[in-house]
């Protein structure tokens, strides 16, 4: 039989497509199954990892948002610990200041009284002086009848002895 172009074989054709059927099934039961199971557990792996890196991704967000929030807080402490110390050392020099302003007006009154009694010292010696010079100088006159010249002289003599003295306490 020859074959011609336009004529169909059904015989070849009926036997090639229960080949197909047969291998079809064949392919099916032992190929498709495992495979088919092969790749729905590897899409339900894949979709446990998406799951997996949303839930790590979620924890993430979480402890960096934590994170954020303690160094705020740890920046609001140490903002405040600096302002604490800040204000006690301002209290604490204001405190020396204040101290030693107190002292400076102590020794200034202790100062001003000790220059009061020396003062004082100093006037009683000038007065014992002066009255022992006025004794000196009493019996000097006393001794001599003076004229009034020789009385200015006398004074103007005493005076400029007095005056090369030094003044001993």
């Amino acid at each position: 039989m020859e074959m011609e172009l336009g004529a169909i074989r059904w015989g070849d054709m009926i036997y090639s497509l229960l080949m197909f059927i047969v291998l079809f099934l064949l392919l099916r039961r032992y190929a498709f199954g495992p495979l088919m199971g092969v790749m729905e557990k590897r899409a339900k792996q894949i979709e446990e990892d998406l799951e997996h890196a949303k839930q790590n991704r979620a924890e993430a967000e979480k402890l960096l948002e934590q994170q954020r929030a303690e160094l705020a807080q740890a920046k609001q402490d140490a903002k405040t610990i600096l302002d604490n110390a800040r204000t006690t050392s301002e209290k604490q020099a204001d405190e020396i200041i204040r101290t030693a302003k107190e002292e400076v007006e102590q020794y200034k009154s202790v100062a001003r009284k000790e220059i009061e009694r020396e003062k004082e010292k100093a006037i009683e010696a000038l007065r014992q002086e002066m009255g022992k010079l006025s004794v000196l100088l009493a019996s000097k006159v006393i001794e001599k009848e003076l004229d009034p010249q020789q009385q200015q002289q006398l004074i103007d003599d005493y005076l400029k002895e007095v005056g090369t003295k030094k003044w001993v306490q």
